[in-house]
This record gives structure tokens, C-alpha cells and sequence, in this order.
């Protein structure tokens, strides 16, 4: 008798940050005037930074766990039942007493761009009282949505010597520089970096947050590719965006960071982890609905395969 295979333990990730309810419209062209708009279509989806790159990893293959904020009311049971369902641990869900979960209006239109409409109650953002156990924790993975909770993981992703990721989207200039010193890797948007730097040019930007941060240092930039610092090389490199035709952006850089901490989790070189990234990325800009278009890993795998990225 052969004997029988055994599949590996999927890597674990701990999400820190942002919890919503977003409605999202599909419209022909985005708003210019006061008016009343009919949607092509429209979805309801419990996402957010850290939400959607958590159901994003599970998707791909990966664990992944959820500390965040609802509130506790009806939307935050709806919030927390339907990650659950996607297969995310939310059992380090914090549910706030008295308070409004946070909830979106988004509107996209036929070439992806889109208008986000974003209510937070401020108690959802209070300081958490303690840590999630990170037992078991392979990377920590944290938006600037939650700065406290963002801070207390990537402080004990160091101190456990396990890799401390941050989503480096726009946010208040102070909480940026707050968190960038703390992780191990920063993956940054185009908006951010320009932000942090002053930089039109994300590979100008590249270069001036890798000379004031020492560890891994990306960008990614949309239909342009991702940037990213290769201190062994001390070069920009680059990773062109592959070529399809989008129709919803919405949780495209959450996908990709989703794919990029679960790559990391698992070891995969820097150019394999940033190249599968912007391809599950680039699946999801093909799909209407947020992070309800993340690619499965085996449609992540057919789409290399069929596209020779």
C-alpha cells in the first residue's frame, strides 16, 4: 500500500484594520451634477482593507485571521457572519458597545474608476485593550485604518521575528510615519507614496522611502506595474501590470496585498511573490463586485499559465 499524501498546513496571517459594509453601484459614467442615477448593477459585500486582503488569502489557499472593530448592531453581525462564511477567523473581531459599524457607499463606472463614500464611528477606532494571540501567526498583515492596533501588531510581528506587512494607503501623513518604521515590509500605493515623498514618479518615490526605511519597499501603481526595491541588486525593479480590461478596481490593491503576505508566508522569492500578486490583482479588476472577484488559487494558477507573465 502507497502511502497516503498529506496536503501542507495552509500559512496563517493576521489581518489588523478596516471593517465595512459597502454598497457598491455600477454605473455607466461616475456622477458630475446632483441628480438621481439608475445602477447597472449593485452588490452589498462586508470588506475593508484588512477584511478583503483576509478573504482574499483564504481564497488563494492560505489562513487567514481578522482583527478589527464593529459595532454591535445588526450590520456588524452581518459583518462578521459573512466573513466567517468566506472561511476568515473572526474571533478577534472587536464588537464596540453603542457604537455604528462602519458602512460605504461606492460608485464604479464601466473603466473601473470609482467614488468612495466611507462613514467610521471614531469609538471604532478607539485603542484596543490587548493583543490577539499570535500563536501560530506566520505574518502580520496591517492597514492604517486602526493606527493603535496596526502599531501593537507590527511591534509584536518584530519582537516574534515574523514579517510585520503594511498596506501603505492614503492616510494622515503622521500615522504613515508612525507605522513605516515598524514593519519589516511596506507595500505602498501610488497616492500614498506620493504623499510620503512629494514624488510624481513612483520609482523616484520608491527610491526615497527605501533610503529612509531599511527593509523590503514596494509601490504599486495600477495599470503601471508595481515598483519595488531590490537592496541586494540596489535597483528599482519592475513588474509590468498585466494587460486586461478592467471593470472594477475596488479592492484590487487589497487583493494584491493579500497575495503578496501569503507569498511571503509561504517563501516565495520577492519576483515570483510580487509577480503573483499583481496577477490576482489584475483577475479581480476583470470582475464587479470588490473583493467578491479575488481569484481562487488555482484560477490564480490557470491565468500564469495562460498568460506567461
Amino acid at each position: 500500500m502507497s502511502a497516503s499524501k498529506t496536503s501542507p498546513v495552509p500559512r496563517t496571517i493576521l489581518c489588523v484594520g478596516a471593517l465595512t459594509m459597502d454598497t457598491i453601484f455600477r454605473l455607466e459614467t461616475l456622477p458630475l451634477t446632483a441628480g438621481k442615477f439608475i445602477p447597472l448593477d449593485a452588490v452589498e459585500v462586508a470588506e475593508g482593507m484588512a477584511s478583503a486582503q483576509a478573504a482574499s488569502i483564504v481564497r488563494l489557499g492560505g489562513s487567514a485571521r481578522l482583527w478589527a472593530s464593529a459595532g454591535d448592531d445588526v450590520i456588524g453581525d452581518r459583518l462578521v457572519a459573512e466573513l466567517s462564511a468566506e472561511g476568515v477567523d473572526c474571533r478577534s473581531v472587536r464588537r464596540v458597545a453603542g457604537t455604528r459599524s462602519a458602512f460605504s457607499s461606492i460608485f464604479v463606472d464601466m473603466a473601473g474608476e470609482r467614488i468612495i463614500v466611507p462613514h467610521y464611528d471614531p469609538a471604532l477606532r478607539a485603542a484596543p485593550d490587548a493583543l490577539p494571540d499570535l500563536d501560530g501567526v506566520d505574518v502580520v498583515s496591517v492597514d492604517a485604518r486602526w493606527p493603535e492596533a496596526a502599531e501593537m501588531a507590527l511591534r509584536e510581528a518584530s519582537a516574534r521575528g515574523i514579517p510585520g506587512v503594511l498596506d501603505a494607503d492614503v492616510a494622515a501623513v503622521a500615522v504613515l510615519d508612525r507605522l513605516c518604521p515598524l514593519a519589516s515590509h511596506i507595500v505602498a500605493s501610488e497616492p500614498a507614496c506620493r504623499l510620503l515623498t512629494g514624488a510624481d514618479d513612483p520609482a523616484d518615490g520608491l527610491k526615497n522611502l527605501a533610503s529612509r526605511h531599511p527593509g523590503f519597499v514596494a509601490v504599486t501603481a495600477g495599470e503601471r506595474g508595481c515598483f519595488w526595491h531590490d537592496r541586494r541588486e540596489r535597483t528599482v525593479r519592475h513588474q509590468p501590470a498585466p494587460m486586461i480590461t478592467a471593470i472594477d478596481t475596488l479592492a484590487a490593491g487589497d487583493v494584491f496585498h493579500g497575495a503578496f503576505a501569503l507569498g511571503l508566508a509561504e517563501g516565495l522569492e520577492t519576483a515570483e511573490l510580487i509577480r503573483r500578486a499583481s496577477a490576482a490583482a489584475a483577475i479581480k479588476c476583470t470582475r464587479f463586485g470588490g473583493r467578491l472577484g479575488a481569484p481562487s488559487r488555482a484560477e490564480l494558477d490557470a491565468f500564469l499559465a495562460a498568460t506567461g507573465i
